[in-house]
């Protein structure tokens, strides 16, 4: 790269509001890091050169009036499931979209705080699979090693802050798709208590299992991003009461009970644990209990949570396709889940939903033994780019729950949880961990993972410089 690597998302807001750097200055240098690395990377779907530049240059004036906001004039990026004013929201999907006349409620609060949309990242059709590479836009790739995917589905959110094009981006999470790309990027990802963050101009989204949240390269410039962009709007279906993340990055969480769990929730398919994942997440439990905190082995009780998902991401995927303005040009597989939400969205939906009330209790009770669960957050590490993508549509799901079995259940669940790096494969790919926790738990887990960040200092790790990939991929 030409320019330099951005400080974290604290740094860059702490040298804007010093007078050391201007936002000008920071937002010609993210379009350069975004303009070198399109061409391998492929994070951005939408690039808001002029808008962002005119953005910069406000939060300028602002800051030399001696006006101070959390973000004033920090670049940072969104996923392209999420409104911007003057911006199509594809969410993926190949075809012509309408520019939006209004900013989502996320995006608005992103700007109350002074922050500067340098553009919109990609994302697979309709956010449904744990790779983003589509024909709408083509492949994003890891910037750890390009031949493999970042994840999916925030994975161009993920590729953009691991590669250092912006410090922090906001992604949303259905079944894992802030937790997986974070694992497979050496992130941290925050998926938060349902509504922390607005999904309006939806009053929920995917029928509750989907959620806005965050990921940067630490745990305090999560905090801070989670900060900035949660808050409800007055048409949401989930308002949660406020936490104070930033607080909670920055407070030792005591000693925890923790249950390391590695059991993968019932799917009637086969997957199996990689060695490599299981050695990772199992050398972080050895530290928290190094740390002090009480560590054994246990599972919740997961049981049969199938049923109280599908019903609700098909539906909720039905919904957002009859949104899409050439709905011909979708993939095949997607419009077969359409059909099978159509069969759902009625008694079966109904019925899930109602299902949620007893899978807390049940899921639940582990949080009357342990404050914390420790689990996996993928069961494999990232795949190459296209191993999935050519799949049929039974084969392709069976080799996403495959890889990815462990994250889903705490969407139906709407609670919150956070990916942590938790190392790398003896070839350099990234692996993750994820800290789960009952209702409206940040702060706790926010905590715990800042502990662990001071002690495996996973943010002193920066990817390779980029280069195409070979043949090979």
């Amino acid at each position: 790269m030409s320019t330099p690597l951005p400080a974290g998302l604290l740094d860059t807001a702490r040298s804007l509001a010093q007078g050391d750097v201007s936002a000008r200055e920071l937002t010609e240098q993210t379009l350069e890091r975004i303009s070198a690395s399109q061409p391998v990377l492929n994070a951005f779907r939408v690039v808001r050169a002029e808008s962002a530049l005119a953005e910069a240059e406000a939060a300028d004036r602002l800051l030399s009036e001696g006006v101070r906001l959390p973000l004033l004039g920090v670049p940072v990026a969104v996923k392209d499931d999420m409104d911007v004013a003057g911006e199509p929201t594809a969410f993926g999907c190949p075809g012509s979209f309408p520019p939006k006349a209004a900013d989502s409620e996320a995006v608005r609060r992103l700007r109350a705080a002074g922050a500067v949309i340098v553009g919109k990242t990609n994302t697979p059709e309709l956010g449904q699979w744990p790779f983003t590479e589509g024909p709408a836009f083509g492949d994003t790739r890891n910037p750890w090693n390009t031949r493999h995917t970042p994840g999916g589905s925030s994975g161009g959110s993920a590729a953009a802050v691991a590669a250092g094009l912006v410090p922090a981006a906001l992604g949303s999470d259905g079944a894992g798709s802030i937790r997986i790309p974070a694992a497979w990027t050496h992130l941290v990802g925050i998926k938060p208590q349902r509504g922390r963050i607005s999904t309006w101009p939806d009053a929920e989204a995917f029928n509750g299992i989907t959620v806005h949240g965050v990921l940067a390269r630490t745990v305090a410039d999560a905090a801070l991003m989670l900060d900035a962009a949660s808050g409800p709007h007055t048409g949401d279906l989930h308002r949660p009461p406020a936490v104070d993340a930033s607080a909670a990055a920055n407070r030792d969480p005591g000693r925890l009970r923790i249950a390391l769990s590695t059991r993968m929730p019932f799917t009637a398919t086969s997957k199996h644990l990689d060695p490599r994942v299981r050695a990772a997440v199992t050398r972080l439990a050895e530290r928290l209990t190094a740390l002090g905190h009480d560590v054994a082995a246990a599972d919740p009780s997961y049981g049969a949570v199938g049923p109280a998902f599908i019903p609700r991401a098909t539906a909720g995927l039905r919904e957002w396709a009859s949104r899409v303005p050439e709905p011909a040009l979708l993939d095949p597989r997607t419009r077969g889940t359409v059909r099978l939400g159509g069969l759902l969205d009625g008694a079966p939906l109904r019925l899930a939903r109602r299902a949620e009330s007893v899978l807390h209790r049940r899921i639940g009770e582990i949080f009357d033994r342990f404050d914390v669960v420790l689990a996996p957050t993928t069961a494999t590490p990232p795949p190459p780019v296209g191993a999935l993508i050519g799949l049929s549509g039974h084969r392709l799901d069976r080799a996403v729950i495959a890889a990815c079995p462990y994250a889903w259940p705490w969407n139906v669940l709407g609670w919150p949880g956070v990916n942590v790096p938790a190392g790398f494969t003896p070839d350099g790919l990234p692996l993750g961990a994820q800290l789960l926790g009952p209702a409206h738990s940040e702060p706790l887990l926010i905590s715990l993972a800042a502990q662990l960040e001071s002690d495996q200092r996973w943010f002193e790790h920066r990817p390779p410089p980029l280069h195409r990939p070979g043949p090979a991929s």
